[in-house]
């Protein structure tokens, strides 16, 4: 059974504090068919939950590979990296992982990735605003890097508070 394996093709949106969350994920090697599938559950996964991105450690597997879609385009991000960026935003993030929680996060306003999609091809991207925010996002994911690890730490823990008193005190 590998990785990417998943028990009734269901994928399940690891919420904080999963210690999933917080690991590092490792490149995708191989391109085949089960990644296409795996890329199309996170579609679906996302999708499901009314959410802009997801990342692979969001639903337990540690490989690199995150999804984004935003205004009617739908991105594959599989070995993403940066490879320019410029300027500062401000703006509201949620995350599927913290359901109901948002907060300001500053990031930068344009950025230039290169990633695979799910056949192994690398492609560029350039994008400004909330798309940027969004592939940013999904990318700290694969470096087990959250939304709330750029707030101050009265913020961060005030929103820890918050998921402990919805989670009914289970930390």
């Amino acid at each position: 059974m590998s990785d990417l394996d998943l028990v009734n093709n269901v994928l399940e949106i690891k919420k904080f504090p999963d210690p999933v969350l917080k690991k590092v994920s490792q490149p995708v090697e191989v391109f085949d068919e089960e990644l296409a599938k795996f890329v199309k559950d996170l579609f679906s996964a996302m999708r499901v939950h009314d959410g802009v991105g997801l990342a692979a450690p969001q639903v337990g597997v540690l490989k690199k590979i995150a999804v984004v879609e935003y205004e009617d385009k739908s991105y594959v991000l599989i070995n993403p990296k940066v490879i320019d960026q410029k300027g500062l935003q401000e703006g509201e993030e949620g995350c599927l992982s913290f359901p109901g929680i948002y907060a300001h996060v500053t990031r930068p306003q344009w950025v230039k990735i290169e990633a695979q999609d799910e056949k192994g091809e690398t492609h560029t991207y350039e994008a400004e605003g909330y798309t940027a925010r969004a592939f940013l996002h999904e990318m700290d994911h694969l470096s087990g890097k959250l939304f709330i690890d750029y707030l101050s730490n009265l913020k961060r823990n005030a929103i820890k508070a918050k998921v402990k008193k919805n989670t009914g005190g289970h930390f």
